[in-house]
């Protein structure tokens, strides 16, 4: 059965959204695999650089690539176990309702939804987007930094410890502004997780 694996990729000659090489397997190559693990901040979990694995997460949110949330979601959930942060509930950072529609989903969610199935945890929907903004890739980067402070909302009170997923971190404004709208909503703390982040210094301004 084991020789199988890969058959229809090598069929039609399939690359890997990670790296571009030929994939000898379903999803992701072996390569891709080994390097997508558990990186552990203070208070922030991620799997990879974003100059690596940038095109993995655009894979994700531009091409459709679903299957891809339940590996990168379950990698994402095993360094939360290893951070043991004891957390009450998970939720995503949310997108405009039009890019939802025209994509058929949130990649941010789908995520989420992943890493809370493999912790056990309902995922609960909790933020949603009050303004309108261009997206973040069509912006400078001082423009990305000016992100309004009432970006989000939170959609009732909530309280404990909660993880908020997303998928990239670039300059980690929006994060931030999601974050914040929760700990408004109530949370005593807000731990976070990504695919890859861009400068992960960056987020030891982070605090719970």
């Amino acid at each position: 059965m084991a020789s199988l694996l890969g058959w229809w990729e090598q069929l039609t000659g399939a690359t890997c959204p990670g790296c571009g090489q030929p994939l000898g397997q379903p999803v992701l190559c072996a390569n891709c695999r080994a390097l997508l693990v558990p990186r552990h901040l203070p208070h922030f979990v991620y799997l990879g650089d974003y100059k690596r694995f940038g095109p993995l997460a655009k894979a994700l949110k531009y091409q459709g690539r679903r299957e891809l949330a339940l590996f990168l979601g379950q990698q994402i959930a095993l360094g939360i176990k290893q951070a043991e942060w004891g957390l009450d509930g998970l939720t995503a950072v949310p997108t405009l309702l039009h890019r939802k529609v025209l994509r058929g989903y949130n990649q941010a969610e789908l995520l989420a939804q992943a890493v809370a199935k493999e912790l056990h945890i309902p995922y609960q929907s909790l933020l949603e987007r009050t303004t309108w903004e261009p997206s973040q890739t069509r912006k400078t980067l001082q423009q990305r930094l000016e992100l309004s402070e009432a970006t989000f909302r939170a959609t009732r009170r909530v309280k404990g410890i909660w993880l908020l997923v997303d998928d990239v971190l670039t300059t980690g404004t929006t994060f931030e502004r999601a974050r914040k709208t929760l700990l408004e909503a109530g949370a005593a703390r807000v731990y976070g997780a990504a695919i890859a982040v861009k400068s992960p210094h960056h987020l030891a301004r982070y605090s719970v």
